[in-house]
């Protein structure tokens, strides 16, 4: 026998239009790349993106077709995270601190049809429209006042003149939950960067557990600033939060240097903001250099990687600031544990709360997760065995956008299978999960993945080079760099310079690994694989170069 309920399909416009009936006057305010600071309601909100669902559709945009962002956090942004989705389209988030031929490789792999951006990245478009074969439309996130005078993009095309000229009436179109409504693609250890594609049931059954009081604790009343970027795996689901509980917005844009974040904070009264370690030891810097204080920020999400402790401390003991552990994936949508204390820990000493903290939190409901040892059984939640995490859940990608290297998913006995996230871990008995370690030959950097095996078959194309790994080195600000391990050719002369050098316009600036270290040998395995575990102790306080 079935329910007798409505059948309402889980739809993201469904968020835009509670947030318009119910939150309407609420504010929200952009830093915007022009210099000003923009305001409009949630009822504006509503309007824009209304027209630009028909822009969009004038463009020939119909349902599935992929939608490019390259853009900073700003009102313009999120008005594309509901005009594409809530019509039926895809909105494809691309990172712009990508190198040139990973944008080109990416947007032609989802074939993207338009590409919206701000006019930060004029040059980055210039460079990769002449290569991309699908996109027919490149849009400027401006106004008509502040359009390039000149530009080699074809048929340049203003993002406030196809407002203006879009009809106001649009009703959000019904369709199947399931259906695909945003695209992130993720940098891996081999090969081409993976898609994950999520679904508006999947990105709303993710938004109701990242606003839980347990999760990211979002309200009403609320001012909410997200430092972690709208191209970064959907701001960490903010924008899709704020509009359900009706919390103000404030978009920082380009400016995310201390001083302009903590300014915002003031002027705006900003209660929780979302970031990742490296911004926010640039604004604990400028706050204690000068003698600051934070009026009514009173929490921040850490997430990207782990929160150092002394950071922890100065945001809670001389900030009184709480910091909130939370640990996700790309192929999360990303939200898999936060770091709430139990009831039990209200009667722990300060030093026995601050090691929980410390932790990567608990699973929020929606998401199982399990640690298994090298023969793939499950290892008890004791705190101490230490094993492969694995999580499944209905938020979690079950396959890459087509299909891209093949299911990623470890069979289990009931079928349904669980995600691998290349983390080791170990969780207690409370549910709290830390991370030890990585499986997987990645680098870190500020929040974001840089891909050694790419790095790697840069060094290799070197004349000079026999053999390289590249493998993360601690670093005081970034938390991990590059370090390249090189065996040189015999007799060649290569220099740490001229290695570095070689690496100029062949990858994004930032993956550009810090330093180089010459060995004789590189230790390998009995398949013949570089063994980085080896060379990462080896090298383990090697002390990088801080200019």
């Amino acid at each position: 026998m079935n329910g007798l309920m409505m059948q309402q399909p889980l739809l993201i416009s469904s968020l835009l239009t509670h947030a318009e009936r119910h939150h309407g006057d609420r504010e929200i305010v952009s830093r915007r790349v022009e210099g000003d600071l923009h305001r409009q309601t949630y009822r504006e909100l509503a309007a824009r993106s209304r027209r630009m669902a028909n822009a969009m559709a004038m463009l020939g945009v119909g349902f599935g077709d992929r939608v490019a962002t390259l853009a900073w956090n700003g009102h313009r942004h999120m008005e594309l995270y509901y005009a594409v989705s809530g019509s039926g389209a895809v909105l494809h988030t691309l990172n712009p601190r990508l190198h040139a031929d990973q944008v080109v490789w990416i947007a032609d792999h989802a074939e993207d049809q338009v590409l919206c951006f701000d006019l930060t990245f004029l040059p980055l478009v210039e460079a990769i429209a002449p290569r991309v074969k699908t996109i027919k439309a490149f849009v400027a996130m401006t106004d008509r006042a502040h359009m390039p005078a000149t530009s080699s993009v074809p048929g340049l095309l203003c993002y406030e003149d196809l407002l203006d000229t879009s009809s106001p009436a649009f009703t959000w179109p019904l369709f199947d939950e399931h259906t695909a409504s945003s695209l992130c693609y993720t940098s891996g250890t081999t090969g081409n960067p993976k898609g994950a594609l999520y679904s508006h049931r999947s990105t709303l059954l993710h938004t109701f557990a990242a606003a839980l009081p347990d999760s990211l604790n979002c309200s009403a009343r609320d001012t909410i600033l997200p430092v972690v970027p709208m191209f970064h795996v959907n701001a960490w689901g903010l924008p899709y939060v704020a509009c359900m509980v009706g919390a103000k917005l404030v978009f920082p844009g380009p400016f995310l240097d201390g001083k302009s974040l903590h300014d915002l904070f003031e002027a705006e009264g900003v209660t929780v903001s979302a970031g990742v370690p490296t911004v926010w030891q640039g604004l604990l810097g400028h706050v204690e250099a000068n003698d600051l204080s934070f009026s009514t920020m009173r929490r921040t999400i850490i997430g990207g990687s782990a929160c150092p402790p002394a950071m922890m401390r100065a945001f809670q003991e001389r900030h009184d600031v709480q910091v909130l552990h939370a640990w996700g994936m790309t192929e999360m949508s990303p939200l898999g544990t936060a770091c709430t204390f139990k009831a039990r820990h209200d009667t722990m000493d300060a030093e026995g709360r601050f090691a929980v903290q410390a932790k990567q939190g608990r699973a929020v409901f929606g998401v199982d997760m399990k640690i298994v040892g090298d023969d793939g059984q499950a290892l008890p939640h004791d705190g101490k065995a230490s094993g492969e995490l694995m999580v499944r859940g209905p938020w979690i990608i079950q396959d890459y956008f087509r299909s891209e290297g093949g299911s990623p998913l470890v069979p289990d006995d009931d079928g349904r299978g669980w995600f691998p996230t290349g983390d080791v871990s170990t969780i207690d008995a409370d549910g709290f999960m830390q991370i030890t370690d990585r499986s997987k030959d990645v680098i870190k950097s500020g929040g974001e993945w840089i891909g050694s095996i790419d790095l790697e078959n840069i060094a290799m194309a070197h004349p000079d080079v026999a053999m390289a790994a590249c493998i993360a080195a601690p670093h005081p600000k970034w938390d991990e760099r590059p370090l390249l391990v090189v065996v040189k050719k015999p007799g060649a002369a290569l220099t740490r310079n001229e290695l570095l050098a070689f690496y100029e316009g062949r990858i994004a600036k930032w993956w550009t690994p810090d330093d180089v270290v010459f060995v004789d040998a590189i230790p390998l395995g009995a398949t013949g694989k570089m063994q980085k575990n080896r060379l990462r102790e080896q090298f383990a306080a090697h002390k990088l170069p801080t200019a």
